[in-house]
């Protein structure tokens, strides 16, 4: 018997991705209903329709949905998959654009930006599960894509919902490094230990064989090149720091740079209206080009692989967000990383990995206070809470730069934040 996936944000030019994911997977998962749900009908039926002439190209027997009904596309869902932007993309752009004045990175998942993104957000996803608990299918799994996916995920377990953060870093690295040996990315596992965006490789293992070592002996600048760091820091780590570290190890040049005034949100609304531009033509069967100019590759195949190694209990292990459990020694049961797990019809369950090095175990602590308290100010609307919050980011000076930031950060997102401001809700 097949399975319904409900998506949420089906409207978002990411979902042609998933679409292609799915309609290549369906002997592993076959789908009877792929319900789309977004607020927009105009995205919803331009991505809808592209979505449709996809799976009949594909020649996919399921039944496509697209609703602004909230109750219909989540009754009897056996997986929701959440890829929402509450704000959309101007607050996005509020995100990079403002902590830059105060001398801090501008970033939608990292620093100020991500807090004021997950301050957003997490009140909506957790409305959005409770919901959710409902009206699914008895056993039905949330799969949340949606940034900052650490805090999202950290919320949704800690309110006790079944749910999985998904990220396309991992797979990223995984393919790269699959192209680099000539193998099936099959036969190449990484030990990616961390949080979400804020993760290092600490081993590349080809049929079982670590090929890191070899690769910081031999190729050390390319490795610095993929994430756009200084040589001399990834051989001094002894780890492959992802893209998003740049943020924390280069703050300053970072901060310099965006001072110029090109803003990753303003690409991606371009990027968009394209996008949306090429999804009318009738003609259009396959996912273009231009998708992969996006962001996010490699998340059709990360979110297909996922709902399809839940559904069969396949075992194979896949980097995800999920509850510690102990596979990380320096931090708690509780806390959500990012690591590789086992994937059954029972969930993920975290593979063992040795304790974290010092030169990076610092900075997941902080990081992970920082995310708790972050939900803490989202679901209190507790500006004092949320003061804290900003003082336990690495990526925030001191207080006299969190003070100002904050009342600024909060004015800038005022209808978003209804629970600072409950005199107006």
């Amino acid at each position: 018997m097949g399975v319904k996936i409900a998506v949420v944000g089906g409207g978002s030019t990411y979902t042609p991705e998933l679409i292609d994911g799915l309609a290549t997977r369906e002997a592993r998962l076959p789908v009877d209903e792929l319900a789309l749900l977004d607020l927009s009908p105009e995205r919803l039926g331009i991505v809808g329709d592209f979505a449709r002439r996809m799976l009949d190209h594909h020649g996919w027997r399921g039944r496509l949905v697209t609703t602004t009904d909230r109750d219909a596309a989540l009754d009897g869902a056996d997986f929701v998959v959440i890829q929402l932007r509450v704000g959309g993309q101007a607050a996005r752009l509020r995100d990079e654009t403002i902590p830059p004045r105060f001398g801090c990175v501008g970033q939608e998942t990292t620093g100020p930006g991500g807090f004021t993104k997950a301050l957003r957000t997490v009140p909506v996803i957790l409305e959005l599960a409770e919901a959710a608990a409902k009206r699914t299918a008895s056993g039905a799994w949330l799969v949340d894509f949606t940034n900052p996916v650490g805090i999202v995920s950290q919320a949704l377990l800690d309110a006790g919902h079944r749910a999985i953060g998904l990220c396309n870093v991992a797979i990223g690295f995984q393919r790269t490094f699959a192209a680099r040996f000539g193998v099936d990315p099959g036969r190449v596992e990484l030990e990616h230990v961390g949080l979400n965006h804020l993760s290092w490789v600490r081993a590349i293992r080809v049929d079982g064989v670590d090929r890191l070592p070899e690769l910081l002996a031999t190729a050390p600048a390319e490795l610095a090149d993929e994430v756009g760091l200084p040589v001399e820091l990834v051989t001094a780590l002894g780890a492959l720091p992802s893209y998003y570290l740049r943020y924390y190890y280069l703050s300053s040049e970072v901060v310099a740079e965006q001072r110029n005034g090109h803003t990753r949100a303003e690409e991606v609304m371009t990027i968009e209206r394209d996008l949306l531009e090429l999804y009318r033509d009738p003609t259009l069967v396959t996912k273009p080009a231009l998708l992969e100019r996006r962001g996010g590759a490699f998340y059709s195949e990360a979110a297909a692989q996922l709902m399809a190694s839940l559904h069969a209990g396949t075992g194979d292990v896949q980097v995800v967000d999920i509850r510690n459990d102990g596979a990380i020694a320096d931090l708690p049961d509780s806390a959500v990383v990012e690591i590789p797990a086992r994937i059954d019809r029972e969930g993920a369950h975290p593979v063992d990995l040795a304790p974290l090095d010092p030169s990076i175990r610092g900075l997941v602590q902080q990081v992970k206070a920082f995310e708790e308290l972050t939900i803490r100010a989202a679901l209190d609307g507790d500006r004092a809470v949320a003061l804290t919050a900003l003082l336990a980011n690495p990526l925030v000076r001191d207080a006299r730069t969190a003070e100002p930031l904050l009342a600024e950060l909060l004015a800038a997102n005022r209808a978003e934040l209804p629970r600072f401001f409950p005199a107006e809700a």
